[in-house]
């Protein structure tokens, strides 16, 4: 999906060579202390987070990202999620940690895309590390337009009060893990937690594809 080059029967999404020449942030060697995780100081109760590569628009690299959320390709999500994950926990990244929320879409988002690409990271990144995935502790109750050309601030009030706790579940004092697609400011993630810390005590790490610089 990078180059456009065939797959060999072993390869995923991406070839040996694109994997290779990957734009990697190296966050998840140092997930408490990064450009990333500092994002969230002060913001949300963060623990860890990292992202695989760098992302920027148009980039051959980002037509992973848009494959996946555009193209009807929720497959490649979830290899995409196992692969980081492998190379995530080889530094220890989903030590514990008791469950995985995906970034929800609204209802009528999901329906138009068929799934939403965050769960299908989120599997990937189950099947690797055996963690259940929570679908129903929080829901998506507003569809914020276009994050792209925002403000840090602008950004923050786009998706105010976009997501509701449903109260489900049993999450106080677990340490959950947030997947989404892309990082940009950080400001969809911290409103999914916001919107659960109302209803639970968490520690709340942050898994993605992807990280604006």
């Amino acid at each position: 999906m990078v180059c456009g080059a065939r797959l060999a029967i072993e390869e995923e999404v991406v070839c040996a060579s694109c994997n290779l020449h990957l734009p990697r942030t190296g966050f998840a060697a140092n997930a408490y202390d990064n450009p990333m995780a500092q994002r969230f100081w002060a913001r949300i109760p963060i623990e860890r987070a990292a992202g695989l590569f760098y992302y920027e628009a148009g980039s051959e690299v980002s037509h992973i990202i848009h494959a996946i959320k555009y193209n009807n390709h929720p497959e490649a999500g979830t290899a995409m999620g196992r692969m980081v994950a492998e190379e995530f926990a080889t530094f220890g990244f989903f030590e514990g940690i008791d469950a995985i929320i995906p970034v929800p879409l609204t209802k009528k988002r999901q329906r138009q895309r068929g799934y939403n690409q965050s769960m299908e990271i989120a599997r990937g990144v189950a099947m690797v590390t055996g963690l259940p995935i929570i679908t129903d502790a929080v829901e998506r109750v507003s569809f914020s337009e276009s994050q792209t050309r925002k403000s840090l601030r602008e950004r923050m009030e786009n998706v105010e009060n976009a997501f509701r706790a449903t109260g489900k579940g049993d999450l106080d004092g677990k340490h959950l893990l947030v997947v989404d697609d892309i990082v940009t400011s950080g400001a969809t993630v911290c409103a999914c937690v916001d919107a659960l810390k109302k209803t639970a005590h968490i520690k709340v790490s942050v898994f993605s594809l992807g990280v604006v610089k």
